[in-house]
């Protein structure tokens, strides 16, 4: 098959994947997985902006307001098992339409300010959902033509919603609104997402079926599949053997982890190292965010150029030095100005690295391995903020900027370890 964004393959090489237009339903099928990463994005950001506020409505500490990303992360990790078992039960469209149910359930307890122990629990669902749909959308958009494109705008579309989070929980905290109110939106969000998310997706798998008739024999392999029932803990079990899994686990692990332990404390770095006005600081993450947003939408496209292996390297290393100085520069407004850059650097990672990833699995791996990548990779996305709301809560919040960089260095180890792009034969 020939590799998306890498033009020098011979022409005997070419397989026509799908493309935006064809199946026709296919932009809608986009529009869907950008949407629900958006949600995704309005989800993450927003504790960045609340926690204070969590903190002063519990009476609780750093420490113990971290556990919503620990119930976050307990819900990926959940799912990985269960991932590509519930895509070949019930097909993509109920598949999705689960997730949001499920999501409902978790934000449900949230606009009602329920015991904090009960809102812990409820991002465990809230993670669930997002754990199962992200895996399923990576999946979709990396099979398509220009996959890197595709995914850049599926994961630019969390940074939007990474973008409008902090503003919108800003405004609505700093007018004497409850925190919670926020989530109102989130669930408006989720409804929207239950209806076209199945409608999109419905007869999803018919239409594998059919591509197959115009040589697409690996689309016909994986009907005849799922037709048959496959051993999915067999699945899993290949899954966890491949270095491609493992590594890029880790690798995700490490990025989601450094980006919402800045999303995530920064805020309160501000507030208690720079003696910043929570009512105004709330809106540097959201200057974050709109870095993300735009380096996926704008520079997600060049990684396929260059070459997203190289690419990947020249963002880290760039996002590791001005991180050093948000940390060392002690101005608001250039520290500001900095985690921009540091968001603008990060945004096209995870769609380059998930397009290595998928060309380096079979498709048959793919679902399960992504799935795997997804759920315990994203799982650094509470463990580390948890932890370095531990760490603040005994040596301050300053701790935040020497766990970023850590992780990033973590990034690159495990980013020199994964295979370069192969072709497939299958």
């Amino acid at each position: 098959m020939s590799v998306p964004g890498t033009p020098a393959e011979p022409a005997d090489a070419v397989e026509v994947l799908p493309s935006l237009n064809d199946p026709p339903k296919n932009k809608f099928r986009l529009a869907a997985c950008c949407f629900q990463n958006f949600l995704g994005g309005l989800t993450d950001s927003a504790p960045g902006a609340l926690i204070p506020y969590m903190e002063a409505h519990y009476n609780i500490g750093y420490a113990v307001v971290s556990l919503i990303f620990i119930g976050n992360a307990l819900g990926f990790i959940m799912a990985a098992p269960f991932v590509d078992q519930i895509r070949h039960r019930f097909g993509r469209a109920k598949a999705l339409a689960l997730t949001q149910i499920c999501m409902v359930v978790g934000f449900l307890p949230l606009i009602c300010a329920a015991p904090f122990p009960v809102v812990a629990v409820a991002y465990f669902f809230i993670g669930f959902g997002f754990a199962v749909q992200l895996a399923i959308g990576n999946v979709f958009c990396a099979n398509l033509q220009n996959g890197t494109t595709m995914l850049g705008a599926m994961h630019g579309s969390y940074g939007v919603g990474g973008t409008v989070g902090p503003i919108v929980a800003t405004s609505i905290v700093s007018s004497g609104a409850l925190w919670s109110r926020y989530y109102l939106l989130t669930l408006g969000f989720v409804l929207w997402n239950f209806g076209f998310s199945t409608w999109s997706f419905w007869g999803y798998e018919k239409e594998l079926s059919s591509r197959a008739g115009e040589g697409d024999e690996s689309n016909n392999a994986l009907s005849e599949t799922i037709s048959r029932g496959i051993d999915h803990v067999g699945a899993m079990l290949i899954a966890f053997k491949s270095r491609v899994v493992i590594l890029g686990a880790v690798f995700i692990f490490a990025y989601q982890g450094a980006e919402v332990s800045i999303s995530g404390w920064v805020i309160s770095f501000l507030i208690a190292t720079r003696n910043g006005d929570p009512s105004s600081v709330g809106y540097v993450t959201a200057g974050f965010w709109a870095g993300i947003t735009l380096g996926r939408f704008a520079l997600s496209p060049v990684g396929a150029k260059v070459g997203e292996k190289r690419f990947v390297y020249i963002l880290v290393v760039g996002a590791a030095v001005f991180q050093l100085l948000v940390w060392l520069v002690p101005n608001i407004i250039g520290e500001a100005v900095s985690l921009a850059i540091v968001g603008l650097l990060l945004g096209p990672v995870y769609p380059c690295a998930a397009v290595v990833f998928t060309r380096n699995l079979s498709r048959s791996e793919q679902v399960s391995g992504m799935g795997i990548i997804s759920a315990f990779g994203s799982s650094g996305g509470a463990i580390a903020p948890f932890t370095t709301g531990i760490l603040a809560q005994v040596a301050g919040t300053f701790v935040l900027h020497p766990i970023a960089i850590a992780l990033f260095a973590g990034m690159l180890a495990c980013w020199f370890g994964i295979p370069s792009v192969r072709k497939r034969t299958e």
